[in-house]
């Protein structure tokens, strides 16, 4: 494979990026739009191609592209590694990030920062490629904070609202949490094998899982446990799992295509590559895989129950990646990686678009985002609705749309799976079902069916958005109807990943489904009696009845379970408890370290102190200067006395 190729890919992006950053007065509002498109769709291009050389036998291509140091013996690269794993996220990745850039021309039509915004999500787009193709830890971490910095840009990007400005410093303050743990599981890496080489590492994965760290006295841990966590850790942080997902529901203050790109196909699920693509290592440690089976299965149940309560249309599908991102961390937690890559991929498709349609429906009600006050807009905005549908039936796992095959597949994969902790996951992913019909089609109704509740602004500047933003919407409506159904066959059973996913024998949970496997029809007249099938049924019949036929039902339900609501509504005081306890505790702890390390012992004692002392004995030998020949001969006598004396003393 030619590297030359390879390098484009995300140089494509990044040198639109410059030029409509630093140029875009000069080439103009329409030509920062077309260099950053063009950039991107070259990108997306050059990807499908590179996906296909693989297919057509194409050796996997790993190697170092630029050295940039050698210190201490370990080589600081830049080099890629494009195997089927890869090249499946950089079509993911360029697909859908160029369906956003077409969208942003009529989201961001009326925006001063239009240009500005173009070459912000074309940066993010080469910081992402960066982060997939990595073949080295140092080139991963570069992409990993790189996606960090800009969707802080991102996120910020209307920094005159002081809840954008909020909103960005917490994203950023919580990723820093889990790149630390990251940080520390590269290290790890380094320290056990002594190289940033990913194949190095994974092939002194055995012997690394015999060696022992001693974090405390007398307390041995597993190395590859330690690393696992430590990278995964990081992984929470990127994918917001709890106890680190607080960020992502903030970040919806950021315009809604970022939210397509960031919390649908990219950088979100860059925790969930991470793991995949470290499967050599994870395969290596019972505990760490158990760690991330029970973080993942709590995030998909219980950060589901919040978007049931809430009625900001872009915050409830937010709640819905972060369900969504938990049902891939299970399947990454009960060793099936292809299914957690395959979820990734139907999840980045259907996502994308119920974030794009959000946003549509926004721009139409003249930036109105409470979906009380819609209602009867499917006859207003016949594309809008109609793709919102598909993505919700695929959201929610309805036979043949995509959604269905990797939601299914996890289920079984989990429930097949003997790991600790797979009992009480296989408990969340199916109760989950449930709950995600519930708040998709809660959406759904409320958006667009029932009667008119829009306000008299919302009437007067109501208007169906342009083909800018609808083309987009069926571009990905495709994929959102159709991949799934054409992919589980050869992602999940018939080994497209090679060696890229490695297994371990005894941790092989989809063996038993790969033998029952005859092909998507077969499967899907199989799940057909599957209880998740019918859980997705009743949530989606209850979500109809409270919304449309009895909505005084749910309000009568708010009042009897308010000690409920309040516990949704305040998101399980984890803001509470990170502002008024961490952040509090950690202020506290600055302050005392300033008053009393930096202000009373180090200026006070060892500088004011030190000084002050040197000017009190200067003060005091002054007075012995008096310019007397007395007073000088009297001190001269008291000097010899005094070196006579300890002359004496030595004899």
């Amino acid at each position: 494979m030619n590297p030359n190729l390879l390098l484009a890919i995300p140089l494509l992006p990044l040198a639109a990026a410059i030029l409509a950053g630093l140029a875009g007065k000069l080439i103009g509002r329409a030509g920062a739009a077309l260099v950053t498109i063009a950039g991107v769709a070259a990108a997306c291009a050059l990807s499908v191609h590179v996906l296909q050389l693989l297919l057509t036998g194409t050796p996997a291509y790993n190697a170092p592209v630029y050295t940039w140091l050698v210190s201490d013996g370990v080589r600081i690269e830049v080099g890629f590694l494009v195997d089927h794993l890869t090249a499946l996220m950089m079509v993911v990745v360029t697909f859908v990030s160029l369906c956003v850039h077409v969208y942003t021309i009529g989201y961001m039509h009326d925006d001063a920062g239009y240009q500005r915004f173009f070459s912000y999500i074309s940066l993010f787009t080469f910081a992402m490629l960066m982060l997939v193709m990595a073949n080295n830890f140092m080139q991963l971490f570069f992409g990993w904070e790189a996606v960090g910095v800009v969707s802080y840009l991102l996120i910020g990007f209307w920094y005159t609202r002081p809840s954008a400005i909020f909103a960005n410093m917490k994203a950023f303050l919580v990723n820093r949490v889990g790149d630390f743990g990251f940080l520390l599981g590269i290290a790890g890496v380094l320290y056990c094998t002594g190289s940033l080489d990913y194949q190095a590492a994974f092939d002194a994965a055995p012997s690394i899982a015999g060696k022992t760290f001693t974090l405390f006295n007398g307390h041995p841990w597993s190395a590859m446990t330690v690393i696992c966590i430590c990278l995964f850790i990081g992984a929470m942080g990127k994918s917001a799992q709890v106890p680190l997902h607080v960020w992502l529901p903030d970040s919806m203050e950021g315009p809604t295509p970022i939210s397509a790109l960031i919390h649908a196909a990219t950088m979100v699920t860059a925790g969930i590559f991470m793991v995949a693509r470290m499967s050599p290592l994870f395969e290596h440690s019972d505990t760490a895989l158990s760690f991330v089976l029970v973080i993942g299965a709590t995030t998909a149940l219980f950060m589901g129950f919040l978007g049931i309560i809430n009625n900001d249309i872009k915050r409830v599908v937010a709640y819905s990646t972060l369900s969504q991102l938990g049902y891939m961390t299970v399947a990454l937690g009960a060793s099936a990686y292809s299914v957690a890559i395959f979820h990734l991929m139907t999840h980045a498709f259907f996502k994308a678009l119920l974030f794009l349609a959000a946003g549509a429906v926004i721009i139409a009600m003249h930036h109105e985002q409470d979906m009380r006050k819609m209602g009867g807009l499917r006859h207003r905005m016949p594309v809008t609705y109609w793709t919102s549908l598909i993505g919700a039936l695929a959201l929610i796992g309805t036979p043949f749309f995509s959604g269905f095959y990797s939601k299914t597949a996890l289920i079984d994969a989990v429930e097949h799976s003997h790991r600790a902790g797979a009992g009480y996951a296989y408990f969340c992913v199916v109760a989950g079902v449930f709950v995600t019909a519930f708040y998709t089609f809660r959406m759904i109704f409320l958006t667009f069916h029932g009667k008119e509740r829009l306000d008299h602004h919302a009437q007067e500047h109501f208007h169906d958005v342009g083909w800018s933003m609808k083309a987009p919407l069926v571009a990905l409506a495709i994929p959102a109807l159709l991949v799934g159904y054409f992919t589980i066959g050869p992602l999940l059973f018939h080994g497209y990943f090679g060696s890229a996913i490695q297994v371990l024998e005894h941790n092989d949970g989809l063996a038993d489904l790969a033998r029952e496997f005859t092909g998507p029809l077969s499967w899907t007249l199989h799940e057909f009696i599957d209880p998740a099938l019918f859980l997705a049924i009743g949530g989606v019949a209850s979500a109809w009845y409270f919304v449309l036929k009895r909505p005084d039902l749910a309000d009568a339900a708010h009042r009897r379970f308010q000690w409920l609501y309040t516990l949704l509504a305040n998101k399980y005081y984890f803001d509470w408890f990170n502002e008024h306890v961490l952040a509090k505790a950690s202020r506290g702890l600055g302050l005392a370290l300033w008053r009393g390390g930096d202000q009373a012992v180090i200026d006070g004692v060892l500088v004011n102190g030190s000084a002050g002392a040197i000017g009190w004995l200067a003060q005091r030998a002054r007075s012995v200067q008096t310019g007397l020949l007395y007073s000088y001969a009297f001190w001269m006598i008291v000097g010899l006395v005094l070196l006579l004396g300890w002359f004496l003393l030595r004899l």
